[in-house]
């Protein structure tokens, strides 16, 4: 079973950004202070779905540029690392894979 999971950017008082997760289904929030963390409790999250998950990102109106481009590059960083990661497991050998099989 998929899940949709919703996160939103925010921002405190004194200008420092966090995202807040919701799971509507399961009727819980979670707050992540840096992305570090994200990654972490959206992990947790997403395996009540067997990691089959969406994550809806939306920011709250007095979050500024700047704070969505940083958690965006982080973001991007972040789909980088699980996209390699992805590609060393499906090649633990780190064959180029050009067809060339050693015991072929």
């Amino acid at each position: 079973m998929s899940g949709v999971l919703e996160a939103k950017i925010m921002s405190n008082p004194v200008g420092r950004w966090y995202i807040e997760i919701s799971d509507e289904a399961e009727d819980t929030k979670e707050y992540c202070l840096d992305f570090s963390e994200f990654e972490k409790k959206i992990a947790i999250l997403g395996d009540k779905y067997g990691g089959d998950i969406e994550v809806a990102w939306s920011s709250d109106e007095n979050v500024t540029k700047e704070q969505i481009n940083e958690v965006r590059m982080s973001m991007l960083e972040y789909e980088a690392r699980i996209a390699e990661e992805d590609k060393l497991s499906a090649n633990p050998f780190g064959a180029e894979e050009s067809g060339f099989t050693p015991n072929g």
